[in-house]
């Protein structure tokens, strides 16, 4: 294994404090997120619907092409983080490219989903059921957003100064990140989507 790889590795001071910190971090977003989800189920038990009931408005095909996207861009992740480590920059930037436009087609699936219900007259306001739902929801895709400008960010890094030992961790880490909130969206497809519509049903 050459030099340039050890360091791309991460075995730097540095990149094990970036580690350490990264897991402090999604302590806190397990947390997060698992408080959500417990408020949310808690209110699908106990109703709180405000008369617009989730088998009205739910539109399973559009939540389906939405985790199509996010699962996909999991997998195009993964990619890049493999050329990443076989030193390949560009082949690394490209399915980076990809993982950030599937993410970004699924905010914007996102954002339309929310129109259309606010459109059918469903919003945070008219019961404590729809208020969990899109806190729980808004703050997935805020996350994926801050995901999609964070690597963004480190790609224009790589494109400046190359693929190097400071910012190989970073694209590690984000890749991690990135991983984590596709696993929070399986429990919210789950929770929410298919949970949701048996007890509104």
């Amino acid at each position: 294994m050459s030099h340039k790889v050890d360091t791309i590795d991460s075995r730097t001071h540095e990149g094990n404090l970036n580690k350490l910190g990264f897991w402090i971090f999604l302590t806190a977003e397990f947390a997060l997120f698992g408080t959500l989800f417990a408020t949310l189920l808690t209110l699908q038990h106990g109703g709180g619907y405000g008369g617009m009931l989730t088998t009205e408005l739910f539109e399973l095909p559009l939540v389906l092409i939405m985790t199509f996207l996010l699962l996909a861009s999991s997998y195009t992740c993964g990619i890049a983080i493999y050329y990443m480590r076989k030193e390949k920059k560009n082949l690394l930037m490209i399915w980076m490219i990809i993982t950030i436009l599937l993410g970004i087609g699924f905010v914007g699936f996102e954002i339309f989903e929310f129109a259309h219900y606010a459109h059918e007259g469903a919003n945070p306001t008219i019961g404590s059921y729809w208020s969990s739902f899109f806190i729980l929801l808004g703050t997935h895709g805020a996350h994926v957003s801050l995901g999609i400008v964070w690597i963004i960010c480190l790609l224009i890094q790589v494109a400046m100064r190359g693929l190097n030992k400071f910012n190989a961790p970073k694209l590690f880490i984000v890749s991690l990140y990135w991983h984590f909130l596709d696993v929070v969206w399986v429990f919210i497809f789950t929770a929410v989507y298919m949970i949701g519509m048996v007890y509104s049903g």
